[in-house]
């Protein structure tokens, strides 16, 4: 109850594979040798990552495929429904008032132009930064002035940016303008604002996007974000993350740097029993222990390290961090001698939380 099960099927008609490399296609480093032949690059690491991500949303991938006839992708997942789903499409308050779209792509200036008119707003477009300063002109001069700018942050006349900056000049503060881009904004979020720009929204553009933009860019909604989760400080500490997937250990280094923590890495059961034995007392102050490894998984490493004929093995937190996370999956945890247990993909309160109990 709540859940849906979706599947994706992606479907094309290229070279293909044949069916002894479909057994190893998503070990990193895996290419086909055919793929040379037909002057693809790449590093044969696509559909490891891509094996990776899906696993760590419990969801599911498979292929077929056959040489000459192309492959096959299924993709499943098990996802959350909505409680409610909201249909109204118009914003009340800015039904009828004039919005200016401004990106040197015609098909987003129709795309977007229908949404805003869906919303209740009087779109016009034009393709040219230069152009939307002189119509910014026009329409403040007509008395008729546009209550709304979404302008492409990448035009090859005059960037976003600049193009709001003229605008500002023009209208003041009283229009609201809405930066359009596929590109990451951090870098510019700062020019941007003491240009005047009041809201980002990026490409690919949905209706819900554009929706939530225009209601925090009108002050419409509150637009203050949720404080972040409060982490606690940890100093001297440090972590022995046990992953086989290099994507994962990633994860957790960032998570744990930013938080005090030192971080060593061993990418299966085996070497973590090894590191262990070969480091002093109390070098390790913890061990984030992933489950499914090839050689040794960590129920079986986490019996062998709470063996080994040394102190500190017996009160270090071993915790299980795992996309296994029912309620048997804990239970094994803990019987195999691990002290916690934190489920993928990572939930940020929860994970400060258990860390918590053992550092102080």
């Amino acid at each position: 109850h709540g859940y849906a099960e979706y599947v994706f099927v992606v479907r094309d008609n290229g070279i293909g594979m044949d069916a002894k490399f479909l057994e190893r296609i998503f070990e990193p480093f895996t290419r086909e040798n055919t793929s040379t032949k037909s002057g693809i690059q790449g590093t044969g690491l696509g559909m490891a990552i891509t094996k990776n991500i899906i696993e760590i949303l419990n969801g599911h991938i498979e292929v077929q495929s056959e040489p000459g006839k192309g492959s096959t992708f299924t993709v499943t997942f098990t996802l959350k429904l909505q409680e409610t789903v909201n249909t109204q499409t118009n914003i009340k308050e800015l039904e009828g008032l004039r919005a200016l779209v401004v990106d040197d792509d015609f098909h987003v200036c129709d795309s977007v132009s229908k949404m805003l008119k869906k919303i209740g707003l009087r779109p016009e477009w034009t393709t040219s930064g230069r152009e939307a300063a002189t119509r910014a002109m026009l329409a403040h001069n007509d008395k008729d002035p546009f209550h709304t700018y979404i302008i492409d942050w990448q035009m090859p006349d005059l960037n976003g940016v600049e193009t709001t900056r003229r605008i500002r000049q023009i209208v003041g503060k009283d229009a609201s303008i809405i930066i359009l881009t596929a590109y990451e904004w951090a870098d510019i979020e700062e020019e941007a604002h003491n240009a005047g720009v009041t809201a980002f929204c990026a490409k690919p553009l949905f209706m819900s996007d554009l929706k939530n933009a225009l209601l925090s860019s009108h002050n419409l909604i509150e637009k203050t974000p949720p404080p972040p989760p409060e982490a606690p400080a940890f100093k001297n500490a440090r972590i022995m993350v046990v992953d086989d997937l290099d994507m994962n250990r990633e994860i957790a280094e960032f998570i744990l740097t930013e938080n005090g923590f030192e971080v060593e890495f061993a990418p299966d059961g085996t070497d973590a029993v090894e590191m262990v034995r070969k480091s002093p007392e109390n070098y390790y102050s913890a061990i984030l222990m992933d489950v499914q490894m090839p050689t040794m998984n960590g129920y079986e490493a986490t019996k062998i390290i709470r063996n080994l004929e040394r102190e500190d093995v017996r009160s270090m937190p071993i915790i299980a961090m795992t996309a296994n996370a029912l309620e048997e999956d804990k239970a094994e945890a803990l019987k195999s001698g691990m002290n916690d247990h934190i489920s993928k993909p990572i939930d940020i309160n929860k994970f400060f939380e258990v860390l918590g109990k053992y550092f102080k």
